[in-house]
């Protein structure tokens, strides 16, 4: 029988039972949790903060549990046992300097109790504590799981007990009359009134606009738009606050302590104890790492700048200063809490390690240098989306200005076809960063930066390798919609070549900016957060689409919350580093009223950007034929694609059994409408969006969004090290143009191109801040979870469900054996390029163990967007 064919899920098909032993996993952030009365076993993946031996007296936590099948007269809902308290606790063993407390406890209910299937929990202790799981054994022996990762915070603050329910998933209108009041009371919870400010306790989910960015309390050089709720300025919503208005800006809302990381994000998608401190851990031992030796020069953007290549080499050496004193210790104390500073203190000074060499440079030093190597990246490097076939010739902007390359330059290097040829054939590419840029330059130019817009043209070799062709650089002309361009062409060396190499550094600098703003966080992190707002308002834990989505949701609002705190806000780190300055984000915003979410699916992207042509082989599950063969990217991707998708085809399947099941599914209809017309509210009339009435929509609609929260994101992400840790790899800005013949700066750059070179790379302190970035970006953690992984093992209650996830897990493992095989195939040559760097990004796992799953890997998809 395929799983097409199973029947639904019967609603009251557990026995009977008299008492239950239930078992719970709690981890207390400060203390270890004590315990237990007699069957509340705890199991405790996740970690307390501090390490401490006491443990919180059970008689402060008690324990309740409805039942699933058997309604009280008198409330409408499921019978409520009666209240036990823990009274004692199993400690196990210590783990990332945390503990873990099992905890049992015995609850006696009536023999006419039925099936547990949900429970509230009160915690009257002064402090919160983080439960992982819990499970209840009936007396017919069946365990019931909850798959809970939830911090419980003090009644004292939240006024009310903590409601879970097991893993058992029911559509709306299948629903056991015992659960109906309570599944709708919990999300009653969870929409809130939109009223005042939330508290970190609080999990009231919400939308606002972007308004948190500016800081005119400093100044009005920090006032910035609010981006979302106008036709200038559109955006997704992020959540709400509801912090006050600041006094100096009326439109924008008060800002807390930059990297206190006290910004609210509702209390369940705050992360767990160990990850918030390995994050923590992690951006200051990066930023003392790179910014400790030089660090009289933070409070100086104009800093000098690297006297040569070797000098910039002992950024990753491990002689650097790990100290923090001085000046950096004074900085710091501004930033982050005292006694947090005293642990980052101890652990330096402990740890004098040397940071990893970036791939890019780590078997050749010059490798960067390569033009071959260049137009790999743009297939296989750290930014693969942004590359398109040209179609057209000459490129033009959409005021009809042609590119002035021109097409006898061009057919010089086609290896014999000509230029029409070539076209026809799919062999040229474009990496384009012209349009978007050209109405920004005169403002961005005139901060102390040089920014072109761009134009690269590329040729595919036989071997299947990009050859750079032409770069145009282009700056506004005189008048409206006239342009001054320069065409540099490829040069092996002389003056020439130098100057080509100062045409590239221009270009990388257009992609880096492009790929921070648009691909990573807007097209990733941004348009995600309104999806896991809906789904926690609209949708209930108990709704199967819930639990699809819920692991690839996990940690994405708290480190959004991080980011508008410290990386895209006004005088953040992107403003710091970015050429835009700004107006980074406003770019951002531009670049939102071209998205549209069909566009987002794999081979959708690969046929708008012509790196694809429709394929009318009905055998091929992704529709799509790749114009390169050798496209590690897309190559990879796909089958991941394809892997996501036929997982959540099978998946939905099970749970609607035709269309107007789907379209009968108020919670779902409630979630698509509210993504559409609240969480993408300025894109509300687009004619684009799909209707949510067939199952084809609502998978397609699924696999988007695992996609992008999975393997889009970790393209994106765990690669940056490897290439932007190196800065004249892929520098951030520039800060000289390209000189022109016959000035004073063209006697410069002929004394000594490579001197020239450096002073045209961001300064000191720019490239340090900016390496420090990658660092940490490109850091898994401990607890990471990747796809094709759960937390919990028992975290859905379906047998079925689960057979077929473990068989999407044994395709993700095959997939990443055959990434593996073409790795070593010599004939795919961009698979290593002249820097010898396997394409990994999409090995679906991390590593064969464990302990090698933490820090720079390169590789493994984790299931969410969670830094």
């Amino acid at each position: 029988m395929s799983i097409n064919e199973m029947p639904k899920m019967a609603s009251s098909s557990v026995p009977k039972w008299h008492s239950s032993s239930v078992t719970t996993k709690i981890v207390n952030n400060l203390n270890p949790i004590c315990q237990a009365t007699q069957q509340l076993t705890l199991k405790g993946k996740f970690v307390i903060i501090h390490n401490q031996s006491k443990s919180i007296p059970g008689k402060f936590i008690s324990v309740q549990i409805y039942s699933g099948t058997d309604v009280d007269p008198e409330t409408g809902k499921g019978k409520l046992s009666e209240k036990a308290h823990f009274k004692q606790g199993e400690s196990m063993k210590h783990s990332h300097d945390a503990q873990t407390t099992i905890y049992k406890i015995k609850i006696h209910v009536d023999s006419n109790f039925g099936s547990p299937r949900a429970f509230v929990i009160q915690n009257k202790y002064k402090k919160k504590f983080f439960l992982q799981s819990a499970s209840i054994e009936t007396s017919s022996n069946r365990i019931i799981h909850y798959d809970i990762n939830s911090w419980i915070y003090p009644i004292k603050k939240t006024k009310s007990d903590r409601l879970f329910f097991s893993n058992r998933c029911y559509l709306p209108s299948q629903t056991p009359r015992a659960l109906v009041e309570l599944r709708k009371e919990e999300l009653d919870i969870l929409r809130g009134n939109g009223m005042g400010e939330r508290k970190e306790w609080d999990r009231i989910y919400d939308y606002d606009f972007y308004n948190d960015l500016g800081d005119p309390e400093k100044g009005p050089e920090h006032l910035r738009p609010v981006l979302g709720g106008t036709k200038l300025f559109p955006y997704p919503r992020r959540g709400r606050t509801g912090r006050k208005q600041s006094t100096a800006g009326p439109s924008s809302e008060s800002r807390p302590q930059p990297m206190n990381f006290g910004i609210y994000v509702p209390s369940d998608e705050r992360f767990a104890p160990n990850k918030l401190k390995e994050l923590k851990s992690n951006c200051v031992h990066a930023m003392v790492h790179f910014l400790s030796p030089k660090a009289e020069l933070l409070s100086h953007r104009n800093s000098a700048n690297f006297q040569s290549f070797e000098e910039l080499l002992e950024m990753f050496s491990s002689n650097r200063s790990q100290i923090i004193e001085g000046w950096m210790k004074d900085n710091l104390k501004k930033l982050i809490p005292i006694a947090y500073l005293k642990e980052i203190t101890i652990a330096n000074k402990e740890n004098h390690g040397q940071l990893p060499i970036p791939q890019i440079i780590f078997e050749n030093e010059l490798a960067w240098k390569d033009d071959i190597e260049f137009g790999r990246q743009m297939l296989a490097g750290t930014h693969p989306t942004r590359i398109q076939c040209l179609t057209t010739f000459p490129p033009q902007n959409k005021y009809g200005i042609q590119s002035s390359i021109k097409k006898s330059i061009i057919e010089q290097k086609l290896e014999g076809w000509t230029l029409s040829q070539a076209m026809e054939q799919g062999r040229i590419f474009m990496l384009d960063h012209h349009d978007y840029l050209i109405p920004y330059l005169n403002r961005i130019n005139a901060n102390g930066v040089c920014a072109y817009a761009s134009r690269t043209l590329l040729f595919l070799r036989t071997d299947g390798m990009l050859k750079p062709l032409a770069i145009e650089l282009s700056l506004p002309g005189p008048a409206p919609h006239l342009e001054l361009h320069r065409v540099f062409l490829p040069a092996k060396q002389g003056t020439q070549a130098a100057l080509w190499q100062l045409a590239k550094a221009h270009v990388l600098a257009n992609d880096a900016v492009y790929h921070q703003l648009i691909s990573h966080w807007l097209c990733t992190h941004a348009v995600v957060e309104p999806f896991i707002i809906a789904t926690k308002r609209r949708l209930s834990v108990m709704h199967p689409i819930h639990r699809l989505l819920n692991p690839h949701f996990k940690g994405t609002m708290h480190i959004n919350a991080l980011a508008r705190l410290i990386v895209i806000n006004s005088g953040g780190i992107l403003e710091r580093i970015l050429f835009p300055g700004e107006i980074c984000m406003q770019i951002s915003c531009d670049l939102y009223k071209e998205w549209r979410f069909i566009d987002q699916g794999l081979p959708a992207d690969l046929l708008k950007r012509g790196m694809a042509v429709q394929d009318p082989d009905m055998n091929n599950p992704t529709g799509i034929q790749l114009l390169l063969l050798d496209y590690p990217y897309a190559t990879d991707g796909l089958e991941i694609w394809v892997a996501i998708k036929e997982w959540v085809k099978d998946f939905c399947s099970f749970f609607y059994k035709d269309n107007e099941d789907i379209e009968g599914d108020v919670e779902l209809q409630a979630w698509w409408s509210e993504i559409r017309t609240q969480g993408h509210g300025d894109k509300h009339n687009d004619t684009w969006w799909n209707q949510m009435t067939t199952l084809s929509n609502l998978v397609e609609t699924l696999t988007i969004l695992v996609w992008i929260a999975s393997a889009k994101h970790a393209s994106l992400n765990y690669g940056q090290y490897a290439y932007s840790g190196y800065p004249p790899n892929r520098p951030t800005l520039c800060r000289k143009f390209v000189p022109l013949e016959g000035t004073v700066e063209f006697g410069e750059f002929l004394k000594d191109p490579d001197k020239f070179f450096l002073k045209m790379l961001p300064d000191r302190f720019e490239m340090s801040l900016a390496v420090a970035l990658v660092n940490v970006l490109s850091s898994h953690t401990c607890d990471e979870v990747y796809l094709g992984c759960q937390q919990s093992p028992g975290w859905i209650d379906n047998e079925v469900i689960q057979n077929r996830f473990a068989e999407f897990k044994q395709e993700l493992k095959e997939i990443q054996a055959r990434i593996m095989q073409r790795n070593r195939d010599p004939k795919l040559k961009n698979r290593r390029g002249p820097a010898n760097i396997e394409y990994t990004l999409l090995y679906p796992d991390a590593a064969s163990s464990s302990a090698s799953k933490r820090g720079i890997t390169g590789r493994g998809i984790p299931n969410s967007i969670s830094i």
